[in-house]
């Protein structure tokens, strides 16, 4: 280990440490002489060759002064033998070839001389070095050196968006597909097919920082890793890709690994490339039925007290309008007739009028007390109204499918039964999550008792397919397939937060070089760019739902209401027929009266000519009865 001048004189510094120390470096005296040699030496040649202003007198003044590029020039171009060593300039006007002692840190832990390297003159390099050292650990033996490999071997595993698989070329050449820009070769068991995607992108980096070459290859039995017993023995061992790192078989997990504890023990983690957490993916619990979308909402409670208060109002504003001394008015045009009080049917026709804001035209209360029922039943309906209005824009306009659960806190995930299904990816860090939480120890019992999954498409596959109702896996991955599928969503916030980060093998000399490699992303915004393309590019999804704006409202939503207008037609046209037929049955009737009444008329015709007739024929006897009497008088 090699370290600066500072750092040896640290209190507890290691024993057998090397560090370099400038020779004469705390000498001023010596360094101030060279200096004034490189300024003579360099005004020397300068004023033979040349003439050159005086300096300004100013430190705000150089940048007037024309000769100042002259004299830097001919600074930098000074080379000489001082106090100090072998004194010569770079182009940035640092000292070149400068002379060093070598120090190394006894059993005192008191630095002492070893060596010197440096150059005594322009060409002429050196190297001294004493061969009786204290070596790191307090011992004389020279340690062997290591020679690290720049030829890296990558394990990963398929994990949209992070790391996509897809099929080679036929000609055997590897091309990204948008918006990837890098694709790398990958072997998976027996076949070579190419990787893309979100850890392929920031590999491809990481390996043009770092300088090296990688030879990627897919996960043998496709899993992160988990420490299990290994073929039935006491032993236990990881499997998955921290088996395959920790076999000697890769040099670097590029993948979403989840730092954690239980991984952190046996491997070393580069600082995180991206923060996330937990999160649930269900099905959307679409709403069975849209016939009756309007309906939604009021209750049905709600709409059955709405309706029976219509016909409650108008039967009260009937009653009060016929039994109040006010309920009838003399009318303009004639003092012998009086308008009718309120009847019933057109109490009706008010108070449905009221209630759906249509023109009142005739049928109105006449009495005071009912007026101010009325009244009164106007603010109710216009409250109804408003509250109707504003609950259906909820419903029809902004109506969002809930989600199956509400959340990690569900009671049908703390209190699982057989008929709701969970689970999540086997020997995965989301597993591990559950098994180190308490009290998430009967969530994980009752996952373990279920259908095991490998991967994350066989359990998203099955929420689509509703065998599985509802997977918990790394959030991104979950928002990237609601996204990609209108019929899936994320359930509740996010818990079990963690980040992803790059396995290394503990020790590597590569940890801390890929490390500052992440950091310096994060720093440029690189990082930031790669959730842009792969994280979030499907964050404006094609889904209605997923739209700001107000979704438009089409026949699915509003067919009851025209459901409801073809019921009224209909009804109408029953009700015409009822009518027509009662009018004829009605008119039946009447036109039997009428003959009745004209036969009965007719009869008393009859009869009064009968009793006319009689009379006429009586008197008419009479008046012969006289005529014969006078007759007999006058013989």
């Amino acid at each position: 280990m090699i370290v600066s001048e500072q750092a040896l004189e640290a209190s507890n510094i290691p024993i057998g440490v090397l560090g370099v120390d400038l020779i004469d470096g705390n000498n001023e005296v010596k360094h101030i002489r060279d200096a004034v040699k490189v300024i003579g030496s360099s005004f020397t040649r300068l004023l033979d060759k040349d003439k050159i202003q005086n300096p300004p007198r100013r430190c705000n003044d150089t940048a007037k002064w024309d000769s100042g590029d002259l004299v830097y020039d001919t600074l930098l171009e000074t080379s000489l033998v001082g106090e100090t060593g072998h004194v010569s300039f770079n182009e940035r006007g640092d000292r070149l070839n400068p002379l060093y002692d070598i120090k190394s840190i006894d059993h005192r832990r008191i630095p002492v001389s070893v060596g010197q390297y440096g150059h005594r003159d322009k060409d002429q390099e050196f190297f001294m070095m004493d061969e009786n050292l204290t070596w790191p650990g307090n011992t004389r033996s020279k340690p062997k050196g290591e020679q690290i490999s720049r030829n890296l071997t990558i394990v990963t595993l398929d994990e949209k968006p992070f790391v996509q698989v897809i099929p080679m070329p036929k000609d055997g050449v590897c091309r990204p597909v948008a918006p990837a820009e890098h694709a790398f070769p990958c072997r998976n068991q027996d076949r070579v097919q190419c990787c893309i995607g979100y850890c392929m992108e920031m590999l491809a980096k990481i390996a043009e920082d770092v300088q090296f070459n990688v030879t990627v290859h897919l996960s043998k039995d496709r899993k992160y890793g988990s420490f299990e017993n290994h073929n039935g023995s006491k032993r236990k061992f990881w499997n998955g890709m921290m088996g395959e790192l920790m076999r000697g078989e890769a040099n670097l997990i590029v993948a979403p690994l989840t730092i954690n504890p239980e991984r952190a023990n046996d491997i070393d983690f580069t600082k995180p490339f991206k923060y996330q957490g937990l999160n649930i993916l269900v099905k959307k619990n679409q709403r069975e039925s849209s016939l009756a979308s309007f309906l939604q909402p009021f209750e049905d409670t709600l709409w059955i007290l709405v309706g029976l208060s219509v016909h409650v109002v108008a039967l009260v504003l009937y009653l009060l309008d016929r039994f109040s001394p006010f309920g009838r008015f003399k009318l303009a045009k004639s003092e012998d007739t009086e308008e009718d009080a309120l009847n019933l049917s057109s109490a009706m026709w008010f108070s449905w009028g009221v209630l759906l804001n249509s023109g009142i035209g005739e049928g109105t209360p006449r009495s005071f007390s009912a007026r101010v029922l009325g009244m009164v039943w106007a603010g109710f309906a216009m409250i109804i109204v408003a509250s109707y209005t504003a609950n259906l824009a909820a419903f029809l306009v902004l109506d969002r499918p809930a989600a199956l659960i509400s959340g990690i806190d569900d009671p049908r995930l703390r209190n699982p039964n057989d008929q709701f299904k969970y689970a999540t990816v086997k020997d995965s860090a989301v597993e591990m999550y559950f098994k180190r939480q308490v009290e998430l120890s009967t969530m994980y019992r009752n996952m373990d008792k279920q259908k095991t999954y490998h991967t994350a498409e066989e359990a998203i596959e099955d929420i689509r397919s509703g065998d599985l109702h509802a997977f918990i896996w790394d959030s991104p991955r979950l928002e990237h397939e609601a996204a990609r599928f209108c019929d899936l969503t994320t359930a509740g916030d996010l818990f079990g937060r963690s980040g992803l980060g790059i396995g290394l093998p503990k020790n590597s000399p590569w940890t801390h070089e890929v490390s500052m490699a992440v950091l310096n992303m994060h720093e440029s915004g690189f990082m930031e760019q790669l959730d842009n393309k792969f994280i979030l590019v499907d964050s404006e999804s094609s889904c209605p739902e997923s739209n700001s704006a107000p979704a438009t409202l089409g026949l699915t939503n509003m067919a009851g209401v025209f459901m409801m207008v073809a019921g009224g037609i209909v009804a109408g046209v029953m009700l015409i027929f009822i009518e027509i037929a009662y009018k004829r049955h009605r008119g039946l009737k009447e036109k039997e009266l009428e003959l009745a009444r004209n036969a009965a008329d007719r009869w008393r015709g009859n009869i009064e000519k009968r009793k006319k007739l009689r009379e006429t024929w009586q008197y008419l006897h009479a008046l012969r009865m006289d005529e014969k009497g006078d007759q007999a008088e006058d013989k």
